[in-house]
């Protein structure tokens, strides 16, 4: 599937093809912390099918507790997210779903993952109280 995404204020844009039974939802508490969200939604591309458009992210590098690096991509002038990468040698891309124009076309995440660090009330989303349409 091609998607087209792009950060918040368009500086930075970008097409890919994903397969979107990547799509993952990750509750790791550094996923929470970069997002200031409960969790993040990814989904993953090969490095060959992720094209830059327009604009140059700038680059976090973040060290997992696990010593591992991962570069954090996102836009210098809003700070939206745009993807992830290992630092170099990049064979796939962890897109935003957020990000993505196609967000809605992705459907339902197929996995969890870090789920110990998952905020309690998240297996019960369903029970909150609904508004609006945006």
């Amino acid at each position: 599937m091609q998607v087209e995404g792009a950060c918040h204020c368009g500086e930075i844009a970008y097409e890919a093809d994903v397969d979107p039974g990547t799509a993952t939802i990750c509750h790791c508490t550094d996923c929470q912390t970069l997002t200031g969200s409960a969790f993040r939604a990814n989904i993953r591309t090969p490095a060959a099918a992720f094209r830059l458009l327009r604009g140059e992210p700038r680059i976090y590098v973040k060290t997992a507790d696990s010593g591992n690096k991962r570069a954090h991509a996102f836009c210098g002038t809003c700070g939206s997210p745009v993807y992830a990468a290992a630092v170099s040698d990049t064979p796939t891309y962890s897109l935003r779903v957020g990000a993505l124009k196609q967000r809605a076309q992705i459907g339902r995440p197929v996995r969890q993952i870090f789920c110990g660090s998952a905020l309690p009330w998240i297996d019960e989303i369903d029970d909150i109280e609904k508004r609006g349409r945006d």
